[in-house]
């Protein structure tokens, strides 16, 4: 064979990939279009990221994901899970949305290492996340079964007593506290646990994991995609928060709203951690987050600007009754 016949044979051979890649990227929009990116959805398409792999079913789903609106690092996450389930599976299904822990390279929950923060109960219930002490007591004496102290503070002394305050403020009542950001108080306050989000995560020294671990203390941890899902169980927390699901204005989040249908594939991948759905959530769609599967809501205007705030907790609670 010259080499002539050599490069036309292998300008066919690219031809008949990129032409598989197109046809399967196209089959998994059309399984999932009217799921992930219906009529109207705010997850506009994204530019496709830079590929890692040169495998057609990795750029294909790579393709795809991008389409469907899922950020770069996402869409990245997804393809690489997709490719891992054709070789696990050995066919290729564009209907089956990756939702395989081991496609995912997550760790196996009965996995000796790393070592596992201390468990929660499969089900948080209604989340109460609140802004003060008096808050946290006020809706533990509710019934509220989680509450979160998210007190915001540059004042070391402030943040102390306002976690010491919550501590004491949840003694008398079933409540399990948790403590946003604030690890070190929360572990000398004796709490039931702390939560960090994404950024905060990636910030805290080993050591500090260490020693959230050792004296005891829960973890939960904020997700907002499928790599952040990743990143966060490679600590394996006691829970995963998944959101934002609806807009939300108490912070300015760096992702979309994620909607229904993404929480819902979130929760499958996930379902081995207790999963608290988060952002923008009323009362009104409690039912629809509650079918998805996660076992919490976390709420804070639902409760906090409502005009009977036990009242509302009660409300929230039937929920799950």
């Amino acid at each position: 064979m010259t080499s002539a016949d050599t490069n036309t044979l292998a300008q066919a051979q690219m031809a008949q990939a990129q032409m598989a890649q197109a046809e399967m990227a196209q089959a998994i929009l059309a399984h999932h279009a009217a799921v992930f990116a219906p009529e109207g959805s705010a997850l506009p398409a994204q530019p496709m990221p830079a590929a890692r792999q040169s495998e057609p079913v990795y750029l294909a789903a790579l393709q795809a994901c991008s389409a469907l609106g899922f950020i770069a690092i996402d869409a990245e996450c997804l393809a690489r899970a997709w490719q891992a389930q054709t070789e696990r599976s050995g066919r290729f299904d564009a209907a089956h949305w990756p939702d395989d822990a081991r496609d995912f390279g997550l760790i196996p929950a009965d996995a000796a290492e790393p070592a596992a923060f201390a468990a929660c109960p499969p089900s948080l219930g209604l989340y109460a996340v609140l802004p003060d002490a008096q808050w946290v007591g006020r809706m533990a004496r509710a019934g509220v079964p989680t509450v979160q102290l998210r007190f915001k503070s540059e004042d070391p002394q402030a943040i102390t007593r306002e976690v010491q305050a919550a501590v004491a403020a949840v003694q008398g009542t079933s409540a399990r506290l948790f403590i946003n950001d604030h690890w070190q108080a929360a572990i000398d306050a004796h709490a039931y646990g702390v939560h960090v989000g994404q950024e905060d995560l990636d910030a805290l020294p080993a050591t500090a994991l260490d020693a959230i671990r050792t004296a005891g203390l829960r973890l939960g941890v904020s997700t907002h995609g499928y790599a952040e899902m990743v990143r966060a169980q490679a600590v394996r927390p006691s829970y995963i928060a998944l959101g934002a699901v609806f807009p939300t204005t108490l912070k300015r989040m760096a992702t979309a709203p994620q909607g229904v249908a993404r929480l819902a594939a979130y929760v499958r991948l996930m379902h081995q951690y207790p999963l608290v759905a988060i952002g923008g959530i009323s009362a009104e769609q409690f039912p629809e987050i509650l079918a998805t599967g996660a076992g919490s809501i976390a709420v804070v205007r639902a409760l906090v600007n409502a005009q009977d705030p036990e009242a509302q907790a009660q409300a929230l609670q039937s929920a799950w009754h």
